[in-house]
């Protein structure tokens, strides 16, 4: 009988809950209007972004075609000890949501318990009493959720946990690209590497010949010195590459999660006439659905509206359903015999009378916490536009400085090569050639870094856009 009542009471209870879910308290979310612009400055079609970060965003770094880019990748994903913070930190909120949804249900203890005790002898003169009481009691538990209060707490850790896993995604974005624009770094030191090591071929050839000439009296000690501080610094400049350079093998090395002691990364000669991949101005706009910070940002709204609601709730009372069922005896022999039987069910009910203000500045600051989210997501899309604005900017724009670049480069080329051949028949002096040599590095070194710096920006675009994506025009996705 006693279990029957429990479950006809607990049986009510869900289908009071359930008959009232739509008595929630608190606003609905809905999404903050933001201002956006209608088109990209650069020409880039647009369309009003709403997050899809959970779509597959793929290997995208596989479009520079570099294997041993690829390989660092997968080492990456495998041991980067932040990328393992954010996916613990997403099994917390996932935990923590399935706490929340607990709320939902009844909960059912068995709360067993051995006591033992003695009473003092009455006035009357009866005399003192040990008696000891054994108890087996299943106690029952459950809030009736009139104003939404669990439902909202549901709501807010769902999307938690959510903003979690886009944040995470973040981390996985920022790592990569962090990864890739390091490579390219690292490729480019190498190439200036490359250069200088040429030059200092070209140098130490070029002071062997003053050398020869002056031993022959046919030039004076002062371009000696000149040959000789043009090597030197060809040589000081190579030294302060290679510091870089082994500063950002160790960088790639912490971002891999391999010590930096066991990290070494010999890479095969540079290929100076490798370009970065085209990545058209026309990418669909879409892309900036996918942005996991923008998503992170709207999810972490979802949650402060519904602490909106979580807090107006606390303003109505509380019930709560309670009720204990089992045996109790003073004998164990006799313990769990059908007369010993136990039980009691009610309701308990909280209204809140007087809390000094606590519940109404609670509700300031849900509604503080609401505001500043709103905030939050805006200012991240203005930022998502900046980004891919600068990105789709410095493309052009490099792409402009990299011809005229290579028009210089050219030209500074066969200055050099005419001055030493003047030089040589004895038509100038060891100046002009300094001079135009001097000429031909600096220019070929800056054609390397705008090379790289093109790689960098196109880098940037990929991670401005969310990621990988796939061409609607196309079946391939990168």
């Amino acid at each position: 009988m006693t279990l029957q009542r429990i479950i006809l009471l607990v049986g009510v209870s869900l289908a009071l809950y359930y008959g009232l879910t739509g008595c929630t308290l608190g606003p609905d979310y809905q999404r903050p209007e933001v201002q956006v612009p209608t088109v990209y400055r650069e020409e880039a079609p647009w369309k009003e972004a709403v997050p899809a970060d959970v779509l597959d965003k793929g290997t995208w770094w596989r479009i520079y075609g570099d294997p041993v880019l690829d390989d660092l990748q997968d080492r990456t994903l495998a041991a980067n000890q932040d990328l393992k913070a954010a996916v613990a930190r997403v099994d917390q909120a996932r935990a923590a949501a399935r706490i929340s949804e607990t709320g939902l249900y009844p909960r059912l203890d068995l709360d067993p318990s051995v006591q033992r005790g003695r009473s003092a002898a009455d006035l009357s003169g009866g005399r003192a009493v040990t008696t000891t009481t054994l108890r087996a009691p299943l106690d029952l538990g459950y809030e009736i959720d009139l104003w939404g209060r669990v439902r909202r707490s549901v709501e807010s850790s769902t999307a938690q946990y959510e903003a979690s896993q886009a944040e995470m995604q973040n981390v996985l974005l920022t790592l990569q690209a962090d990864l890739t624009r390091n490579y390219f770094n690292l490729r480019s030191l190498d190439s200036q590497l490359d250069l200088l090591r040429r030059t200092i071929e070209l140098r130490s050839r070029n002071l062997q010949l003053v050398t020869s000439l002056f031993n022959n009296g046919q030039v004076g000690r002062l371009e000696v010195a000149q040959a000789q501080t043009e090597l030197a610094n060809a040589q000081a400049e190579t030294a302060a590459l290679k510091r870089r350079r082994a500063a950002t093998e160790h960088a790639l090395a912490v971002l891999v999660g391999e010590p930096v002691s066991n990290f070494n990364l010999p890479l095969p000669p540079p290929n100076l006439e490798v370009k970065p991949p085209q990545i058209a101005a026309g990418l669909p706009s879409a892309l900036l659905e996918r942005r996991p910070d923008i998503a992170a940002a709207e999810r972490r709204m979802i949650a402060a509206n519904a602490s909106i609601g979580m807090a107006k709730a606390a303003f109505f009372p509380a019930v709560s359903l309670t009720g204990s069922a089992g045996y109790a005896s003073e004998d164990l022999s006799r313990l769990f015999k059908w007369d010993n039987r136990t039980w009691s069910l009610g309701p308990f009910v909280t209204l809140p009378v007087f809390d000094a203000g606590r519940n109404r500045a609670q509700m300031a600051q849900a509604e503080a916490a609401w505001q500043e989210s709103v905030a939050s997501y805006r200012q991240q899309v203005l930022v998502a536009f900046r980004e891919v604005e600068d990105a789709l900017s410095d493309l052009r724009i490099l792409a402009e400085q990299a011809e005229a670049q290579q028009r210089a480069l050219k030209a500074a080329r066969q200055a050099a090569e005419l001055s030493g051949k003047r030089y040589r028949a004895g038509l100038v002096s060891y100046l002009e050639v300094v001079v135009s040599e001097r000429t031909a590095l600096v220019t070929e070194l800056l054609a390397t870094q705008v090379l790289e710096q093109h790689f960098q920006s196109s880098v940037s675009l990929v991670k401005a856009l969310g990621g990988g994506w796939q061409d609607p025009g196309t079946s391939v996705k990168k």
